[in-house]
């Protein structure tokens, strides 16, 4: 198994406990890539849930300019229902498993077609 494939499983096994989803493998294995070369580093392979300027870039970097969403409340509100599913208390928010319930909250799995 590669090492991308091992981080996909961790990220499935993520979507069935902690969120408690039933995770589309096909669609979270493009997210997964869609990550690049992020997914392989500690740092930025994860989203710190409490630290404001991070959200800020997911919502930015991801949510605006990868998914071409318009900018309003609602994106900051889907990020803390996302982050509230996940687990606020959780250390090890993968950004793949944030980015992957953010596609799918706003129905955007079209753009990783």
């Amino acid at each position: 198994m590669s090492k991308r494939d091992e981080l996909i499983a961790k990220y499935a096994d993520d979507l069935k406990t902690k969120c408690k989803m039933t995770p589309d493998m096909a669609f979270l294995t493009k997210v997964t890539i869609g990550c690049g070369p992020a997914i392989y580093n500690a740092d930025s392979a994860t989203v710190a849930g409490s630290d404001a300027s991070e959200l800020e870039t997911v919502k930015n970097n991801f949510l605006i300019k990868k998914l071409g969403l318009a900018d309003s409340p609602k994106l900051m509100e889907a990020i803390n229902a996302v982050i509230d599913t996940y687990g606020r208390a959780e250390r090890q928010k993968y950004r793949a498993v944030i980015y992957y319930m953010l596609a799918k909250h706003f129905g955007k799995e079209s753009v990783y077609k």
